[in-house]
C-alpha cells in the first residue's frame, strides 16, 4: 500500500474510534477538563500516534495525519449540521434536572449526577434554594444551565456555568 494512503487510512480509523469512544464513555466528561483529564488526553494522543503513522515518523506523515484529522472532523461537523438524525446519534439531548423547584431524581440517576453535585452547581449560580429554581438543565455540552426566580423582585435570572464532573460510571 502507498505510504501516504496508509497514513490516511490509519488516521481515519483512529479518528472514528476516538469519536465513538467519546460518545460511548460520555462526552459530558469533556465539558471542563481537570488534571486527570488532561493527562488522559495526552496519553491517548501518544498511544494513537503510532497507530496513525506507523513506522513512518517523518514530518510529512505527521502533517498528513493532522490534515486527515482536521478534514474528518470538518466532515463530521457538516454531517451533524445537515442531518438531524445523525446529530441526535452523536449528541445527547438536554436533560431537565429541576423544574419548578422539584428535582427529577430519575434524570439525575440517568446522567449520573448526585444531588450534592446538583446543589453545588445551583449554588455556583448564586441560587440558595432548589425551590427557587424554575428550571435547571444539563446541556448537551455538559454544562448546567439554571433559570431562577428572585424571591424579592420576582424577576427571572438565567446563568450558565461549566460543570466539572467528578465521576461517571458506565
Amino acid at each position: 500500500m502507498d505510504p501516504i494512503l496508509n497514513v490516511v487510512v490509519r488516521s481515519l480509523c483512529v479518528y472514528f474510534f476516538m469519536v465513538i469512544a467519546i460518545r460511548l464513555f460520555g462526552k459530558n466528561q469533556l465539558s471542563q477538563l481537570n488534571a486527570g483529564d488532561v493527562v488522559l488526553l495526552l496519553l491517548i494522543s501518544n498511544a494513537v500516534q503510532n497507530a496513525m503513522v506507523g513506522p513512518d515518523t517523518s514530518l510529512q506523515s505527521g502533517l498528513i495525519a493532522a490534515l486527515v484529522l482536521f478534514v474528518a472532523n470538518f466532515i463530521l461537523k457538516r454531517l451533524m449540521f445537515s442531518s438531524r438524525s445523525f446529530e441526535s446519534f452523536m449528541e445527547d439531548e438536554p436533560v431537565i434536572l429541576i423544574k419548578d423547584g422539584v428535582i427529577n431524581h430519575i434524570a439525575l440517576n440517568r446522567v449520573k449526577i448526585t444531588q450534592d453535585e446538583l446543589e453545588e452547581a445551583i449554588r455556583e449560580h448564586g441560587v440558595e434554594k432548589i425551590e427557587n429554581v424554575k428550571i435547571s438543565v444539563l446541556e448537551v455540552d455538559g454544562n448546567i444551565s439554571v433559570v431562577a426566580e428572585d424571591e424579592k423582585s420576582k424577576q427571572t435570572h438565567y446563568s450558565r456555568i461549566k460543570r466539572k464532573p467528578k465521576r461517571k460510571y458506565y
